[in-house]
């Protein structure tokens, strides 16, 4: 049963049968019970005041003796002669005795309800049949329990009406939601929800604005890549004209310089991107236990050949052993991109200095240029996607530091920027040696 209408229904349906049946028989007994005192009073009734006349009147004979009456009323005088008896004896053989007070009497295959009092001068016993008590009370009980039985269904059909009325905002929600087609991400309204709905609307709401975050930046993100290779492609194309117009070995090698010198840089973007869109969340993660030294001598190792373009001195200070949970990938590529950074904006000769130190659950790394370092009002600006310094060199794609965020943000961990001793800047990334526990992703940045 996967209808939450029918669930409630039938459980609310249940509980109200439950509770009508328990109403009921306690009712039933109740008024049962009730009956019961009832005749039994009017036993007493009949034989008391039978006790205290006199003596029976022709009128009081006469009533006594009708064959419609339930009661058998006898009468004897002290010595246990019978005066009066409302039928004959072999219609009644009840006992020529009786027993003061209430009693159940057997006689004649019939069980009786007998009642007897007593005088100085008489003794009066008035009897009915247990079967005709209870068939009158059973009767009245079932009198008291049958509008009960004919309220359940009535109840029935106006629990099914509240739970559709109940949940008729739910409905709505429902219906907003079918209604929208695969463009529209705006919220669904809350107006008029009960409270436990509402929670879930406001959920449901915040995804679709992340997910409207996320698309737009995404947008953002496919466009200001778009343009950004546009600009290398374009450049090849130039480059590719200048070597087919060179006119001797000089110009043709200056040419083809050039376009190698463009080809790199428009494979490091396109490896940037890529590099980026695999540290996005959504995308698989795996993680185990790496060598934080062996990703550092990996990383460097990639940037060996942009190292030696340069003329760049690269220095690794880390320790022999310092192990930790983490996509060895990812946080290659970001020590490659921190250290890309460091030469390309370096001094003439830069000096580059990558410092890693494990410091209780928490790894540090720092990387450090003799740079002109980025001034305080634009340090979080660097971050985001495709920004370039105002150092006047275009040989950035301006994705590196966007890429060092994002995968250390997935890692658990923080980036902050600062002064370098070295003159330049240091980069300084805090890296939890555990795994990092599993949280939603994050609101998506704007581009």
């Amino acid at each position: 049963m996967r209808s939450l209408r029918a669930r409630l229904f039938v459980f609310l349906l249940l509980l109200g049968v439950l509770a009508s049946i328990a109403v009921g028989s306690a009712t039933y007994v109740s008024v049962h019970e009730q009956a019961d005192e009832l005749f039994d009073y009017h036993l007493r009734q009949m034989a008391l005041s039978l006790r205290d006349q006199g003596h029976i009147t022709d009128a009081e004979r006469a009533g006594l003796d009708n064959p419609e009456l339930d009661y058998v009323v006898q009468v004897w005088s002290m010595d246990g002669v019978a005066l009066y008896s409302s039928q004959p004896r072999e219609s009644a053989p009840l006992p020529p005795r009786t027993t003061l007070g209430l009693s159940n009497v057997q006689a004649g295959g019939i069980t009786w309800r007998v009642y007897g009092a007593a005088t100085p001068a008489r003794v009066v016993q008035v009897a009915q049949p247990l079967a005709v008590r209870r068939q009158l009370a059973t009767s009245a009980a079932w009198r008291s329990v049958l509008p009960i039985v004919v309220a359940a269904p009535l109840l029935g059909l106006a629990l099914w009406w509240l739970v559709g009325l109940m949940l008729a905002p739910l409905q709505r929600v429902v219906a907003a939601a079918s209604r929208r087609d695969a463009h529209s991400l705006a919220p669904l309204p809350l107006a008029g929800l009960p409270s436990e709905i509402e929670p879930l609307v406001q959920a449901f709401n915040q995804l679709l604005s992340r997910l409207a975050g996320a698309f737009e930046a995404q947008r953002a993100f496919v466009a200001d890549a778009a343009h950004e290779l546009r600009t290398p492609l374009t450049a090849l194309r130039l480059q590719l004209g200048l070597v087919r117009d060179a006119h001797d070995a000089d110009d043709r090698q200056t040419a083809l310089d050039r376009l190698r010198a463009g080809v790199d840089r428009a494979a490091r973007l396109v490896d940037q991107l890529l590099t980026l869109a695999r540290a996005e969340p959504g995308h698989a993660w795996p993680v185990a236990e790496f060598e934080l030294t062996t990703v550092l001598r990996l990383a460097l190792g990639d940037s060996a050949a942009l190292a030696a373009q340069h003329h760049a001195s690269v220095t690794l200070d880390a320790p022999a052993a310092c192990t930790m949970h983490c996509n060895a990938a990812a946080l290659q590529g970001l020590v490659r991109n921190l250290v890309d950074n460091a030469i390309l904006h370096g001094g003439a000769r830069p000096q580059v200095v990558v410092q890693l130190r494990c410091e209780g659950n928490h790894a540090l790394l720092r990387v450090d240029d003799d740079g002109p370092g980025i001034p305080m009002a634009e340090r979080e600006r660097v971050f985001a996607r495709f920004h370039r310094g105002a150092d006047g060199r275009d040989e950035g794609s301006g994705l590196g530091l966007a890429i060092v965020r994002t995968i250390a943000e997935r890692h658990g961990g923080r980036v902050s920027l600062a002064p370098s001793p070295l003159g330049g800047l240091r980069v300084q990334v805090q890296l939890p040696l555990a795994a990092p526990p599993r949280q939603p992703p994050p609101e998506p940045a704007a581009s």
